[in-house]
């Protein structure tokens, strides 16, 4: 999804960190928080590079770019990707293919680099240098594939049969690992895994679309990111290095609010791209229900026989594939006992982990170089253990799990925790959130809380102007919003000692609009204290003076936030309208979370009805919202409900005070 600057096109072709600066705004990017650097002078004398066509079992060659080392006295283990992205290497402001061409990082971390490894980079099928027919999000089974479409395990397959015999010095072990999009095709590739394939990584992996993955959340569409990324990701004719060079959309405005609520309804909006960008765009707004379209683009299901040892990764500020990693992790272990399946989750955006340090996003700081420790002490000798028998100085986890408040690492044996138990924060009259569910006449009041929510005056996501999604939006400061009439707020008392939750936040709630549809966002929040280190210096020098800096005094950041289209309340699969007054109880999921509200802090909730433009805009009539007209977006009366019979809350997965 959006990002607050463009990162450098140079970074596209390194093996594993960031591509292209307009994909940079979408969900299947890989992102990296460090500059571009410059090529390490020794790559060229240390490696030679070829490049392969490679051929399928159906005919089809796919363009694999192999980085061997000149020492050929040792044998060494391949280290894969695979990318939509191209394998070519940029140079000049050009991509370019060709053996002469080395890029300026050719493994994940330099760690790689000096132990040695053969690097391997292949186009996916139908993408620029490889031949055959892409598909977006390659359905494992496909009765009615067609000519030239493939089965990413059965590519894998053959290019890792084809690599051992045809690549020397290689000793028998291969491993794979991938951010994003490649993180899909990572964990695609180890579905009834060839027997050479030692280790895997899906990081950041797009697992299934439309639950949670970049596409849909809660039946809502993820609009920004989606219209950012397939402004730039389009289908070529191929084999081809096109295109040379990304753009970016021209907004025409600074505020991306604007330019879409200039052009209200999807259809419109869909309008603005042109043929060739609606190509793969369409698709995404016309399948509104979970339908066979996103269920057949599904991998969780068919992660079976894999028989690597995977570590999956994952970032909790991952705008785009938060809960990828979480779905691929649980479904590797269901399909498949025995073997190692691990997962790390860090305080990252989407793959923050490949090249920045991680110490902090936007205003919130992490206080420890956390995506070097990861590349350093997780990442590399995960790999080191299962392709080269280096035993690692110490274990690696199951899970590895940073959690946020506190600023640690921990470490468990399954994920949420053992020891983490469900509690309910219940909302409350005037605006109170505590742990007691409404039981009295006297806690009504008047059983409910109301607001007005007008389509075309919607909540925005952001405080500011921006374009595509700010990867600083899921910590961003929500002050902004809870001042709004149109959002509601409820929070704890200062918590007399700490809070640590771990695991899925589940929103429970008792609802009813004067609508036939409605979104129902809900999001957790930190708020910190009122006097907090380093407030108070300008404003003790008095009134004459310019504005405070920004300081973390009064904060609300925000720890997850996600919505529900309420026509999907009872199942993805079917829409139901609501009748207009109807008390319903709404229940979905808010993500994960491992984070712990300091004492002093306080918990807070904000509920509304829109979140603009980061989700698409509901009309709140029952209709085809792919197909609605500007008539059928309408205001409409939401209330909450906290009355004894009626009691809204949170859940939690609440850890025992440490």
């Amino acid at each position: 999804m959006s990002r607050l600057a463009p990162v450098a096109l140079s970074l596209l072709l390194a093996f594993g960190a960031t591509h292209a600066a307009a994909l940079e705004v979408h969900a299947r990017d890989i992102h990296d928080d460090a500059p571009a650097k410059e090529a390490r002078s020794d790559l060229r004398e240390r490696y030679t590079k070829y490049e392969f066509q490679i051929p399928m079992r159906d005919g089809v060659k796919l363009f694999t770019a192999v980085y061997v080392p000149k020492d050929t006295g040792r044998s060494y283990p391949f280290l894969m990707q695979r990318t939509p992205y191209s394998a070519g290497v940029h140079a000049d402001d050009q991509l370019h293919y060709g053996v002469n061409y080395m890029p300026k990082q050719i493994g994940p971390s330099k760690e790689f680099e000096d132990s040695g490894y053969i690097f391997v980079k292949q186009d996916v099928r139908g993408r620029f240098m490889s031949e055959g027919k892409w598909q977006e999000m390659t359905p494992h089974v496909n009765a009615r594939r067609a000519a030239g479409e493939g089965n990413e395990s059965q590519d894998m397959h053959d290019t890792v049969d084809w690599l051992l015999k045809n690549v020397p010095n290689n000793n028998g072990k291969v491993g794979i690992l991938g951010i994003s999009y490649p993180g899909f095709y990572t964990s695609a590739s180890i579905i009834d895994s060839h027997p050479a394939i030692k280790a895997a990584s899906p990081q950041a992996p797009v697992t299934d679309l439309y639950m949670g993955d970049d596409a849909y959340h809660g039946g809502a569409f993820m609009l920004a990111a989606n219209f950012d990324f397939y402004a730039a990701f389009t289908e070529e004719p191929n084999p081809t290095p096109l295109p040379k060079t990304w753009g970016d959309f021209d907004y025409g405005v600074p505020d991306g609010y604007d330019y879409f609520l200039h052009r209200l309804t999807l259809s419109n909006i869909a309008s603005s791209l042109s043929e060739k960008q609606r190509v793969l765009f369409a698709p995404m707004i016309e399948h509104t229900a979970y339908d066979e379209f996103w269920k057949n683009r599904n991998i969780a299901p068919h992660l079976k026989n894999v028989k690597a040892a995977v570590l999956t990764v994952g970032g909790w500020y991952d705008a785009e594939d938060l809960q990828g990693p979480f779905t691929t992790y649980h479904a590797i272990g269901k399909h498949n006992p025995g073997t190692f399946n691990g997962l790390v989750v860090g305080p990252w955006v989407h793959g923050g982990w490949a090249g920045g340090d991680g110490r902090s996003l936007g205003r919130v700081q992490f206080d420890a170089n956390t995506g070097e420790h990861f590349r350093k002490e997780i990442q590399f000798p995960f790999f080191e253990q299962y392709l080269k028998g280096v035993k690692p100085g110490k274990p690696i986890a199951e899970v590895t799990a940073f959690e946020t408040g506190t600023n640690v690492w921990r470490q468990y044996t399954a994920w949420p925790p053992q020891g983490a138990k469900p509690r309910i924060l219940y909302f409350g009259a005037n605006g109170g959130l505590g742990w007691q569910k409404p039981a009295t006449e006297a806690d009504r009041d008047s059983g409910y809380d109301e607001y007005v929510s007008d389509p075309k005056k919607p909540v925005p996501f952001v405080g500011y102007p921006a374009t595509g999604v700010p990867k600083e939006y899921m910590v961003s400061d929500q002050r902004f919003a809870a001042t709004r009439p149109d959002v509601l707020v409820y929070q704890t008392a200062p918590l007399q000692e700490d809070v640590t939750i771990a695991g899925p936040v589940t929103p429970k709630l008792f609802v009813s609009t004067s609508g036939t549809d409605a979104d129902w966002v809900v999001k957790l929040i930190d708020v910190y204290p009122n006097e907090y280190p380093g407030d108070g210096e300008e404003r003790k020098r008095g009134k004459d003076v310019p504005p405070p800096q920004a300081t973390m005094a009064g904060y609300q950041q925000l720890v997850r936030g996600n919505p529900l289209r309420g026509k999907f309340r009872n199942s993805f699969e079917r829409a139901e309208p609501f009748v207009p007054g109807k008390v319903e109880a709404v229940n979905f999921h808010l993500g994960d979370v491992h984070h712990t509200f300091r004492r002093g802090h306080r918990i807070m909730v904000q509920v509304q009805s829109s979140w603009f433009p980061l989700i698409d805009l509901n009309p709140q009539t029952f209709t085809d919202i792919a197909k609605a007209g500007p008539e059928d977006f309408r205001k409409a009366t939401q209330r909450v409900y906290h009355a004894p019979e009626t009691p809204s809350g949170l859940q939690l997965l609440v850890l025992p005070s440490r």
